[in-house]
């Protein structure tokens, strides 16, 4: 207001929330999805029931997929839904853990700001809780030997004690871990591994327990012709970036046919050039092959003949996995192939997979491209042990590059809170007071645990501090099966340092960014006449 003039600066419809007013509908809209995920942490959590626009049901308590799936509107809360997508991005689990932990970041920065505490000053102390939290995490972590497969495999169970089929878990974790033994790569000083060369595939039938590791590639094609033999042993495998038919011209060509004899010879000269191929093919040595375009008829007769058997059409990508598990080459020219060029397998094989044919290469020496064929009785739980046998992969997978695991059950998160209690008294001031909230907040991992296993938090929280008073109990967790403190160590609950790091990372950084947001400014949602004529669009749009 200028002069008793208003002083219009925003488009009339615009709405704008500035100072607390903006902080508290922020900080409100991410706790709510926290809270829409909290009850599903932990071996006796919930599941959700997911239905979309489609009505397509899904059952889980994945919280990757929980917040992927929900349609989320406020922009705090897009913000949240963000955090579980970069902790899946980038460690494939503990998203629940990331989302739970933002919520009561924020929920305890209000309580503070209603104390007058300004945002700054939480922030500034949320920085140093955080920085103090990676040092603190680094010296309660427990180096492990990536080969051994016995603590892999606690690893990968731990993380899918949550899941709605835990009862498999020591068949999926032996799974997991010798699938990431087998593609795991050296590179200098560290492991390297690439989850895109485990190839997931998912067929309905038979119970969990028939799901396998195919040390190979599964190809879901079939055999192009009938009279090929459907199984091969002592597999020599050619992979063919190029098709085996006759090729056209690039330009419009005309030949002029006076005799039947003409017409003869120009047929035999197109089947001599398939021929030749195939013969190439033999002569090198190859028994199967694998083409990534099309094999005309006659080629297939011939290769028929010769007892070659042939795929075609294969994806470029089940090409590349299959190069990396048979060491084989991929030949785009088949005339200057050699025999060094070829993979090997024990075994090639077409077999039926429920309703549908598919070919098993397997056997293979040394692969660095595995398959894992998923099976179970209906759909849901089919899609549920993929989710499941994901982040058992993701969580060996942390687990090797960073070979540092912490204790599970909570007791990380207690051990840390206590440290972290103890570090805010030698700050001083108001940060002292967001320190101590920080190390509050880490409590809601072990609380929430505790929760949904119906147990009473209060009493069982204090027990677990009094266990963490000295060194010898800082392993302490709880254990959900009895509702009283044990040893996570022996009893075999550990999780990676970087999946707890990069959820406690994660949370800490969209809380503070919410925190820092004081003034939200929406525009206008309906149109003008202007954006009409631009866009084409009308109010229906």
């Amino acid at each position: 207001m200028q002069l008793g003039v208003p002083v219009l600066i925003l488009k009339e419809g615009t709405e704008r929330k500035t100072g607390k007013n903006a902080q508290k509908n922020n900080i409100a809209a991410a706790i709510a999805v926290a809270e829409a995920v909290r009850t599903t942490l932990g071996p006796k959590g919930m599941d959700k029931m997911l239905i979309d626009s489609l009505g397509d049901v899904t059952i889980t308590n994945d919280g990757a997929t929980i917040l992927d799936t929900i349609d989320v509107e406020h922009p705090a809360a897009k913000m949240m839904v963000e955090v579980a997508k970069t902790q899946d991005d980038r460690v494939g689990d503990g998203t629940t853990t990331a989302v739970i932990l933002g919520g009561e970041l924020l929920a305890l920065a209000d309580e503070l700001m209603e104390q007058t505490v300004h945002p700054t000053i939480i922030f500034r102390g949320y920085k140093k809780g955080l920085a103090r939290t990676k040092d603190i995490l680094t010296e309660l972590a427990t180096k492990i030997d990536i080969n051994d497969t016995d603590t892999l495999g606690k690893v990968a169970e731990t993380s899918m004690n949550s899941k709605l089929i835990a009862g498999v878990k020591s068949h999926f974790a032996d799974i997991a871990v010798k699938a990431i033994s087998q593609i795991k790569e050296k590179r200098g000083d560290n492991y390297v591994i690439d989850l895109d060369h485990i190839q997931i595939i998912k067929k309905e039938g038979k119970s969990l327990l028939d799901t396998e590791l195919v040390d190979g590639v599964i190809v879901d094609k079939e055999v192009v012709h009938p009279m090929m033999p459907k199984i091969i042993h002592d597999a020599k495998i050619a992979l063919i970036n190029s098709s085996l038919e006759v090729e056209k011209t690039e330009f419009d060509a005309e030949i002029r046919v006076q005799t039947p004899d003409q017409i003869n010879r120009f047929l035999e000269e197109e089947a001599n050039m398939l021929k030749n191929r195939v013969m190439k093919l033999k002569e090198i040595g190859a028994n199967v092959v694998f083409c990534q375009k099309g094999v005309d008829e006659k080629a297939q007769n011939i290769l028929a003949k010769e007892g070659i058997m042939t795929i075609r059409r294969v994806k470029r990508s089940d090409m590349e996995k299959l190069a990396r598990a048979t060491n084989a080459n991929i030949i785009t020219n088949i005339f200057d192939c050699t025999p060094e060029d070829l993979g090997s397998a024990g075994s090639v094989e077409e077999k039926k997979i429920g309703e549908d044919n598919m070919i098993f290469v397997s056997q293979c020496a040394d692969p660095k491209a595995v398959s894992i064929l998923i099976r179970a009785g209906i759909e849901h739980v089919v899609d549920e042990a993929e989710r499941m046998i994901k982040d058992a992969l993701s969580v060996v997978k942390a687990a090797v590059e960073v070979p540092l695991v912490l204790p599970g059950g909570g007791a990380a998160e207690i051990e840390l809170a206590k440290r972290l209690r103890t570090y805010a008294r030698s700050i001083g001031g108001r940060e002292q007071l967001a320190i101590e909230v920080y190390a509050n907040a880490m409590e809601v991992i072990p609380k929430t645990l505790i929760q949904n296993a119906g147990f009473n938090s209060m009493d069982l929280l204090v027990e677990l501090r009094s266990k963490h008073e000295n060194d010898e109990g800082k392993n302490y967790g709880i254990n959900i099966d009895e509702g009283k403190p044990a040893d996570m160590v022996k009893l075999g609950v550990l999780e990676p340092l970087a999946v707890l790091l990069q959820a406690i990372q994660s949370a800490t950084e969209v809380a503070s960014m919410i925190l820092k947001i004081d003034d939200v400014i929406a525009a206008s949602k309906t149109s003008t006449g202007a954006g009409e004529e631009a866009g084409g669009m009308g109010e229906e749009d």
